[in-house]
């Protein structure tokens, strides 16, 4: 089976010819992860469940040695982001108070004069102004983050209250949404002469009109996925206390990067110079953020394991205190790990469902696919050590993040979950409400800025869909833990989502054997149509 084909649930469509190992696995009534199930629920009064392969059977590594012993792994990069924390954290604090009250109170504008200068682009130095401008201060542009803020903390609130009650309804709001959205903010940028992001989000409006068109017929299985991961968040109301902790915490950094960014926005220096900084600075945001989201990941993870595990958030075998157990991991012995994978996996997500989405619609040009499939695989081979599954593993057994990349990867191939992975569209349809609500913060606060201060009102507003966008994950990232989680327990050990959900595994059942079954069809059929040039050699 080829790994490019799968293996993540932003996948595209995956009729990419693969299946060398498909065709023996669905050659039966059912695949091997599921087949010996009834061996495995002998054990469960035991406390522990048997995992079965076709070719040997072993102890589950859920179940077997559910509890290590932690050590710290990655500490490395655990180091490289406290210390960016620190560096980033003066940078920002300097060049807020800079212009705070007061021009160049910290005489900085000397020194980014004397960088300009040694460049070929630097421009003429500009006269100095007859009076002090007080609106190139720091205090002109906060309040309009703290907007921002605002907003993208309302919609992330109000996304995860309405998510308990009407999930499908908020899945199919985030999906439809985003396309009518990006049309419509396409129109107001041509209508503001802003050419360049009106053809931006009107050419992304497009995009995700075709992709919503090819992946239509998946909806039905990514809603019941997603439905049922609602189902357990909801079950544990802690880990989304958990989430709003998590949001607090991510707003008192934001505090201090919008002051450090309003004092950027207010620099004298060339539009292009302080576009430069904001983009540095925006990188670590993100960074940051996506550290605080995936130590929710692995803290909800953590949990959904222990409910799967011990059959019940209830049940007389749970540990004492859960939640602070799972937290504790997070931030001591796992937190270096999470540390590295955030720094790398989002972008290495999104530049996989890029290039297959080229690839699916390159059609017969075969030099064009040949380029296109270098690129592809170098990627494949870097989602097998950056994935989000990883963090599963990182939860239940606290290993180093790449060991948990490359173990998740290794698990969906050799179970042929993977095919049922690539076929769900949950991560692409939560993205979805991630943009959605980057777009909401960012649109509304650039109304403000149009008014105050027309000339800022790209850097601003662009700004501000960055900090939506990274709030609203926070509270979307709780399903895609739950999601990650049951697939994984899924392939260790089918008998854990049995015994939680019974329908739902049947449903999972019959879903994994039809894409095995369709993936083997498309193999013999990629295989009878090269026949004919392989006799001829």
């Amino acid at each position: 089976m080829r790994g490019g084909d799968s293996f993540d649930s932003d996948a595209d469509a995956d009729g990419d010819g693969d299946g060398d190992g498909d065709g023996a696995a669905s050659s039966s009534s059912s695949p091997p992860a599921i087949q010996e199930h009834a061996a495995a629920s002998a054990a469960d009064h035991q406390g522990s469940s048997q995992y079965h392969t076709d070719a040997s059977s072993t102890t589950s590594p859920l179940t077997h040695n559910a509890n290590p012993a932690r050590q710290c792994r990655d500490i490395f990069w655990l180091l490289i982001f406290v210390l960016h924390l620190l560096v980033f954290g003066s940078g920002l604090a300097l060049l807020g108070a800079n212009r705070f009250k007061k021009a160049d109170r910290l005489n900085i504008d000397r020194f980014t004069n004397l960088t300009l200068s040694a460049t070929a682009l630097a421009p003429p130095p500009p006269p100095p102004p007859a009076a002090e401008d007080p609106s190139r201060h720091t205090e002109t542009f906060w309040p309009f983050f703290g907007v921002a803020a605002g907003i993208g903390l309302v919609v992330a609130w109000s996304w995860l209250a309405l998510l308990g009650r009407h999930a499908e309804l908020m899945m199919r709001v985030s999906v439809h949404g985003l396309t009518t959205y990006l049309a419509v903010v396409s129109v107001f940028c041509f209508w503001a002469h802003h050419f360049f992001w009106g053809v931006t989000f009107a050419v992304g409006a497009a995009l995700q009109f075709v992709y919503l068109l090819s992946v239509f017929d998946r909806f039905p299985f990514t809603m019941l996925v997603l439905q049922k991961s609602v189902k357990m968040v909801w079950s544990l109301p802690e880990v989304v206390w958990v989430v709003y902790t998590f949001t607090v915490v991510m707003l008192c950094w934001f505090v201090l990067w919008s002051f450090g960014v309003a004092g950027i926005v207010a620099l004298s220096i060339d539009v292009n110079g302080r576009w430069w900084l904001i983009v540095v600075f925006s990188v670590s945001l993100f960074w940051t953020g996506a550290v605080l989201c995936n130590t929710v990941h692995v803290i909800v993870s953590g949990m959904v394991f222990l409910v799967l595990l011990h059959g019940g958030r209830r049940a007389s075998t749970m540990p004492s205190k859960p939640l602070l157990r799972t937290l504790r991991h997070a931030l001591t012995t796992n937190f270096g790990s999470i540390c590295y994978g955030s720094l790398f996996t989002a972008a290495i997500r999104t530049l996989r469902w890029m290039i297959r989405g080229v690839r699916s619609r390159i059609g017969n040009n075969e030099c064009l696919l040949c380029c296109i499939d270098f690129f592809f695989h170098l990627v494949e081979t870097l989602v097998r050590f950056f994935n989000k599954y990883a963090y599963v593993l990182i939860a239940v057994h606290g290993k180093s993040f790449n060991r948990s990349a490359r173990d998740a990867w290794e698990l969906f191939q050799s179970t042929g979950i993977e095919a049922l992975v690539a076929y769900d569209c949950s991560g692409a349809v939560l993205l979805m409400s991630v943009i959605l609500g980057g777009l909401i913060a960012g649109t509304g606060t650039g109304v403000w800025v149009w008014f105050k201060r027309s000339d800022k009102v790209i850097m601003v507003s662009t700004t501000a869909m960055l900090v939506g966008m990274i709030l609203v994950g926070l509270a979307v990232v709780v399903v895609e833990s739950a999601v990650t989680s049951i697939y994984i327990c899924f392939a260790e050990d089918p008998t854990l989502i049995e015994r939680w959900d019974p329908e739902f595994f049947s449903q999972l059942s019959e879903a994994l054997h039809q894409r095995l079954q369709y993936r083997s069809a498309r193999a013999r059929q990629a295989f009878n149509n090269r026949l004919p040039d392989l006799t001829t050699i």
